[in-house]
């Protein structure tokens, strides 16, 4: 039984939880996290869900995904879900989301990260993945088109190719005057 902490629409905590698959009482909303690891080819780290798995099986989707679980943050979450999924540790305690979608039900905080990383050191969580590969921008939107790739909006994708190597919302030289 998996628990999720209930946020309000301004992202605080309210002390409650929902058991995973229940309807989320109206207002509140869950967090679901997502890892969009490159290499410094600047390709992605794509897996291929099983094909039992509830949820577009067979599909190819970005690197990591799944819901923060009741006492998560976001970060925890995020290195959970690598470690669960793929077998890989690592420190996600400084990185913040390079963006935060809101969806009908919660928020999805998506983390960019760049790290090269030997496929055959990854250790494949069976009830999820089938296979991983590295793809390019133009790959997946491939996918995308051919129907394989979970149907992500094709900007989503493309702004997460952009931002492995921006950060922020400017392009003005001014964009980090304030840190």
């Amino acid at each position: 039984m998996e628990l999720w902490d209930l946020y309000t629409k301004d992202r605080d905590r309210t002390n409650q939880t929902i058991i995973r698959g229940t309807k989320l009482p109206e207002g509140l909303y869950h967090v679901v996290v997502h890892l969009c690891l490159f290499n410094s080819k600047g390709e992605m780290l794509i897996q291929q869900r099983q094909p039992f798995k509830e949820g577009w099986p067979n599909m190819w989707d970005i690197t990591v995904g799944g819901s923060a679980v009741s006492g998560d943050s976001s970060w925890k979450a995020v290195e959970r879900e690598t470690k669960e999924e793929l077998g890989l540790e690592l420190d996600f305690s400084d990185l913040r989301p390079a963006l935060t979608v809101s969806f009908h039900d919660g928020f999805d905080d998506m983390y960019v990260y760049t790290k090269d990383i030997d496929l055959n050191d990854l250790k494949l969580q069976e009830e999820e993945v089938q296979a991983v590969k590295w793809a390019d921008k133009d790959e997946i939107l491939k996918m995308l088109e051919e129907g394989v790739f979970i149907p992500y909006h094709k900007a989503l994708i493309e702004l997460l190719f952009y931002l492995k190597d921006h950060e922020g919302a400017h392009t003005g030289k001014d964009s980090t005057a304030a840190r």
